[in-house]
C-alpha cells in the first residue's frame, strides 16, 4: 500500500535539501515531488523558472547536484502564480494548467493536492503558502520505505500547518481563493516544526 506524506517549507532551498537527503536515503527520485513558488524575489525558485524558460543553467539555478531536474515544470497555477514543479506532481499540475486553459480544471490546486492525499483543510494552507512564496514536498511511500521517509522528513524543520492556518486566519484569511490576485507583502516570521532532537 502506498501513502503520500507531505511537508511544507518556507523556501525552495529548504525543500531542496530535504529532497536531496531523501534521495541519499534511498527514496526513489520518481517518488519525490517538489513544488516551489516561482515568483521573482522568492529565492532560487524564481531563478529556476527564469532559467528553465530561457533554456539555460537550470542545474545551477537550483543549487547544482540533483536539483529539481527530474520532471522539471514551470507553469502558472490559477490563484498561486508561477511555480516550479518536479516529480510525479509536475504531471498532475501540468494537467491542472491545461484544464484551466480549457475551463475544465475541477478543484484547482486544492483538488490536485487532496487527490494526492493531502487533507482538504491542509490543502488550502499548502496552496496559500505556495502563493506566498513557500515550497512543499510530497513523497510516495510504501510500507517498506515509509519509516525512512518519515525519519528524513522529521529531521528537517518544516512549517506547522495548523499554526500557519491560525496565522493566516488571524490576518483575515478564510481559505485559498484561486481567483485571488498575486501576493505581494513580504513573509513574516512563521511557526515551524523543529526536528525531534531539539524538541
Amino acid at each position: 500500500m502506498t501513502t503520500n506524506i507531505s511537508r511544507l517549507y518556507d523556501t525552495n532551498a529548504e525543500a531542496q535539501r530535504v529532497k536531496d537527503e531523501l534521495k541519499s536515503a534511498g527514496i526513489p527520485s520518481d517518488d519525490i515531488s517538489v513544488i516551489a513558488n516561482g515568483t521573482p524575489g522568492y529565492e532560487s525558485a524564481s531563478e529556476a523558472a527564469e532559467s528553465a524558460t530561457t533554456g539555460a543553467g537550470v542545474g545551477a539555478a537550483l543549487g547544482g547536484g540533483a536539483g529539481l531536474l527530474t520532471g522539471l515544470g514551470v507553469m502558472a497555477i490559477p490563484g498561486v502564480g508561477p511555480i516550479v514543479a518536479a516529480g510525479w506532481m509536475a504531471a498532475t499540475l501540468t494537467g491542472l494548467v491545461a484544464g484551466a486553459a480549457t475551463g475544465a480544471a475541477a478543484g484547482g490546486i486544492v483538488g490536485a493536492l487532496t487527490d494526492s492525499g493531502v487533507d482538504e483543510r491542509d490543502a488550502h494552507v499548502y496552496a496559500e503558502s505556495l502563493r506566498r512564496g513557500g515550497s512543499m514536498i510530497i513523497v510516495k511511500s510504501s510500507e517498506m520505505n515509509r519509516g525512512v521517509a518519515e525519519t528524513v522528513l522529521d529531521r528537517h524543520i518544516s512549517v506547522r500547518v495548523a499554526d500557519r492556518r491560525v496565522a493566516y486566519e488571524d490576518g483575515g484569511w478564510d481559505g485559498f481563493d484561486e481567483n485571488g490576485g498575486p501576493y505581494t507583502p513580504a513573509r513574516g516570521t512563521v511557526p515551524r516544526t523543529p526536528p525531534p532532537s531539539i524538541l
